[in-house]
């Protein structure tokens, strides 16, 4: 698997799975990214020319993608619409990129008989009750609660359909919630951040009970490699790393990093359907395939991840500002 074609490769989880790729491997990667508002060039800077390419492209055009998977010894299919108040609110992205996307790609894998990894999220589950001991499995239901969950489950069910009734060697992995360096600041973690080092008070959606698993970027990169190395076809594979924390405790353990009161934030507006709780359990991962993550708690990685957005105020500051003028307009 020396040539990696990498959709989506200039987003958020996409360009760090690039950068551990040229870390941790002699790998040539090719990234095609749309370059949507949560696509940035500026996500791969800095890296080798000799083996990182870059294609700006859609995942929906099928002529491009049957080029690069001719050229291609597996594909790792991060590409998605993945914010659930933007598919709230116009869901038809959501459909176009993440099951008509995915399709394209699933015909090219069938095609050229290529090696497929696809990126899915935990959100398909649905949720579970705020005291319930269980965790999301490898055999929990599909019950996903927004646009975005159920295109991604429609998009997982697609692969397991092409796997079953064409032989296309394809591997699914549902992640937990990530965060790390590269994150638009829309989303919950960096947006906090980035809030207290402008000044402004951090915003938490009602109560912030709300339970999410919590893993790094480079953990999650370092699981989906080791399942394209050892992985089954055929089979999906749950990443977690154990790091379930309410929104309210993320917070307030975000301020108290940043050296400012733990209670120096706002309750806004709930989201429309906020899933209450999402747990992985990443047994399957840990003892079939040896895979362990690097970061042995949730704060230090908090903490490596305040730090980058300190030092890269030039990545994130462009988008800030409107980011935030749309929350305020929605209360939020």
């Amino acid at each position: 698997m020396s040539r990696l074609l990498v959709t989506g490769g200039a987003g958020f989880i996409g360009s760090n799975f690039v950068h551990h790729v040229v870390r941790n491997t002699d790998h040539h990667v090719t990234v095609l990214d749309a370059l949507t508002y949560a696509g940035n060039r500026a996500s791969l800077a800095g890296l080798p020319e000799d083996r990182v390419a870059f294609v700006h492209g859609d995942i929906t055009d099928a002529p491009l993608v049957d080029e690069l998977f001719a050229n291609t010894d597996a594909v790792v299919h991060y590409a998605a619409e993945s914010h659930n108040d933007n598919s709230l609110h116009d869901p038809r992205p959501f459909l176009d990129t993440n099951i008509v996307g995915t399709y394209t790609l699933l015909e090219a894998a069938r095609r050229h008989d290529t090696r497929l990894h696809h990126i899915s999220t935990d959100e398909v589950y649905g949720d579970l009750e705020l005291d319930d001991p269980e965790r999301f499995t490898e055999t929990t239901p599909y019950n996903p609660s927004s646009p975005y969950s159920s295109t991604k489950a429609g998009s997982d069910l697609l692969v397991r359909a092409w796997v079953r009734s064409f032989g296309v060697r394809a591997t699914i992995s549902n992640c937990s919630n990530n965060y790390g360096p590269y994150q638009h600041v829309e989303k919950f973690i960096p947006r906090q951040i980035t809030n207290v080092i402008r000044g402004i008070r951090p915003k938490l959606y009602g109560a912030g009970e709300n339970v999410r698993d919590w893993i790094h970027a480079d953990d999650h990169s370092s699981a989906v490699l080791t399942i394209l190395d050892k992985g089954v076809i055929g089979e999906t594979y749950l990443i977690g790393a154990d790091g379930e924390k309410s929104n309210k405790d993320v917070v307030e353990l975000i301020l108290t990093t940043m050296v400012r009161p733990a209670d120096a934030y706002d309750h806004v507006t709930d989201r429309a359907g906020h899933d209450l709780r999402y747990a992985i359990d990443s047994t399957k991962l840990r003892t079939e395939l040896g895979w362990t993550p690097s970061y042995g708690d949730f704060e230090s990685g908090l903490a490596a991840t305040i730090d980058w957005y300190r030092a890269n105020e030039d990545w994130w500051a462009g988008s800030k500002d409107s980011t935030e003028a749309f929350y305020a307009s929605k209360g939020q």
